[in-house]
């Protein structure tokens, strides 16, 4: 099962990754001031990682495909990794699809 874990960045903003059960990153968040509005960020992920219309299917200008999650106003709340193909990139958002809407929450920031 995945896991949210939720860090402290050298600006002191919080972040959270989602991990697989396999312990690899499949979506990162950006930087949040608060630790609560970081919790309603996973909140945000879990209920929109279900909804294929919200992934937004990106390439990078390094020709590296990636994805980002959006929340219902369009605001990005998380990022893949760079993928070496499209087809490794699907397989990430189904991933996500999979781990975000039960993963525990692992706070390392106590």
């Amino acid at each position: 099962m995945g896991k949210f874990i939720i860090t402290k960045r050298k600006d002191n903003e919080y972040q959270f990754n989602l991990k697989a059960g396999n312990g690899e990153i499949i979506l990162t968040s950006e930087g949040y001031v608060q630790k609560a509005s970081c919790l309603k960020g996973i909140e945000s992920v879990r209920i929109n990682s279900i909804d294929d219309a919200r992934y937004d299917r990106r390439v990078a200008v390094n020709d590296k495909d990636y994805f980002v999650l959006k929340a219902r106003n369009g605001e990005i709340i998380g990022k893949s990794q760079y993928y070496s193909s499209k087809a490794s990139m699907e397989i990430g958002i189904v991933s996500v699809k999979t781990n975000a809407p039960y993963a525990e929450i692992v706070d390392e920031t106590i």
